[in-house]
């Protein structure tokens, strides 16, 4: 089966979400989910990439904003 362009691009963009966060082991959701919000990744992107639910991600990315404020 051959993969197409979006499929290539998907993949290098969690390739690069997953080096973003490797040295952030021990950063909570929020802090890792603050960092890869940056580049536009769906929750369930998001979620893949932490080892977490989607829903903790919406969770996380509220908190994010109610602390900015």
């Amino acid at each position: 089966m051959k993969k197409n362009k979006t499929d290539d691009d998907d993949t290098l963009r969690l390739m690069l979400a997953y080096l973003c966060i490797a040295k952030e082991a021990e950063a909570s959701l929020e802090r890792k989910v603050e960092i890869l919000d940056r580049f536009d990744l769906t929750d369930a992107q998001i979620a893949k990439v932490c080892g977490a639910a989607p829903g903790s991600v919406r969770n996380a990315k509220v908190n994010v904003r109610r602390r900015r404020r």
